[in-house]
Formats: C-alpha cells, sequence, structure tokens
C-alpha cells in the first residue's frame, strides 16, 4: 500500500481527493490536511509514501511546503491554475493535475505513483540543465514528455496525437504542427502535411514511405520529397 496526505485548504476539494483515494486499491489515506502548515506539523512525527497538495494555499503555498522538505515523499500537485505545471516539474513532482479533474485523471496519477515506487526513483531531484523535455497539455493534466522517447507526430484536425515510446496510446492535445516543428530539434523532420518523425527512429525507407517499426509506416507527401532526400543523401554510404 502507498500511504498518502491529502492537503487542500478548499473543504469540497479535499473531500473529493480523499474519495478518490479511497477509491483506488493500492492508496492508503494516512491523514488529510486544510493546509501546508498542518501537514507539517503532522510529517514530524509521522511518514508519508506521497502526497497529493493543492498549490494555491494561504500561508504556505503547496510548492514552497514541498521545497521546504528535508526529506520529501513522491508529489502529486492539484490546482486550478496551469502556470505552475513548469515549476512543478523542475521539482520532478510525479504528475499535475489541473481542476476539475476526474476520477479517471487522478488513478492516471495514481498509477505514475505506483510505478516511480516499483522503479525506486528519488521523489525530488535537482533541475538538470538537459532541456530534452516539452510539456503537453491534455485533458486536465499538463504532462512532461520527453523529446527522445517521441517516436512521431501526427495531426489530427486541430489537434496533435504524439506517439512516443514509452506509451502504447497517444498524447492527445491541441496545437498545430507549426509550433510543434518549431519546437523540436532538427533531430526532427516533417516528411508530410500530417507527420512529423524522429529522424532516430528511422528503421528503413521505402519507396515513398518511412517504416519505423513492423507496425509503423508514414507516407512522404511530394511537397517534402526533396529535403528528407537531402537529409538521406547526407547519411548514404554507397553508390
Amino acid at each position: 500500500m502507498i500511504r498518502c496526505l491529502a492537503i487542500d485548504d478548499e473543504p469540497l476539494a479535499l473531500q473529493q481527493l480523499v474519495a478518490y483515494i479511497n477509491k483506488v486499491s493500492f492508496l492508503e489515506l494516512a491523514a488529510q490536511c486544510q493546509s501546508a502548515v498542518e501537514a507539517r506539523r503532522f510529517l514530524e512525527h509521522d511518514t508519508v509514501d506521497a502526497i497529493f497538495c493543492d498549490i494555491n494555499m494561504p500561508d504556505l503555498n503547496g510548492m514552497d511546503f514541498v521545497k521546504s522538505l528535508a526529506s520529501p515523499p513522491l508529489v502529486v500537485f492539484t490546482t486550478a491554475y496551469s502556470e505552475y505545471a513548469v515549476e512543478g516539474f523542475r521539482v520532478n513532482a510525479v504528475d499535475y493535475l489541473l481542476k476539475p479533474f476526474g476520477l479517471q485523471e487522478f488513478q492516471r496519477a495514481a498509477n505514475r505513483l505506483q510505478e516511480r515506487i516499483v522503479s525506486g526513483q528519488s521523489p525530488i531531484a535537482s533541475p538538470t540543465s538537459n532541456d530534452d523535455t516539452l510539456f503537453l497539455k491534455t485533458d486536465y493534466r499538463i504532462v512532461k514528455v520527453s523529446i527522445s522517447d517521441i517516436r512521431y507526430v501526427e495531426a489530427m484536425s486541430e489537434y496533435l496525437k504524439v506517439w512516443t515510446e514509452s506509451e502504447s496510446k497517444p498524447i492527445i492535445t491541441l496545437l498545430s504542427m507549426k509550433k510543434m516543428e518549431e519546437r523540436l530539434p532538427n533531430s526532427f523532420m516533417r516528411i508530410h502535411r500530417s507527420y512529423i518523425i524522429n529522424l532516430n527512429k528511422i528503421q528503413e525507407v521505402n519507396k515513398n514511405r518511412v517504416i519505423l517499426d513492423a507496425d509503423t509506416n508514414l507516407p512522404i507527401g511530394d511537397l517534402y520529397k526533396e529535403a528528407f532526400q537531402a537529409y538521406l543523401d547526407t547519411k548514404f554510404l554507397g553508390k
């Protein structure tokens, strides 16, 4: 069981958070607090594996509270303010739930907690200088994505599907292909109006298709053939 501490200054939000914790079989509610100050007093004489913590609270906000802990547990932040997301990930928060969130979003965060504990990863780590990350809004969450983990990006009307190595399902986010192209490094290339690929994931090029694996082959659009061929020429060995 994962012992949890729930923290929120809003009584109804705290009540919902506690209800969600009680619905997840591998979570155990150790205590519920209506302020970070109250939570700090609890942690002076008890320990937990994880905390679900609101950020925008009076006296001491959740972010400063977590940073002040000498040996902080795993953290899932909950808040109605998306501007805190990047700072939350800088302290290596397991997840960041944007209010209002439902049981399905909470369950995903709980699963991430369980995965982190099973893998034995450190709860809170110092930020690194490696800029191999993106932050994407999906459903009611803002998730951190490793750029090197992205296989390809697929356009879907006004949305994008971001396919990664680590997840079987894509991350769906409201974003334009142009903005994604501008953010991705030169190890990515647009090969079609609907596809941007990670060039490091290519296994084969067969006629007008790029093969990433046995189940994934993507078309090369006419407008992008010349640029893609120029890239291949820089890598090609042979006659």
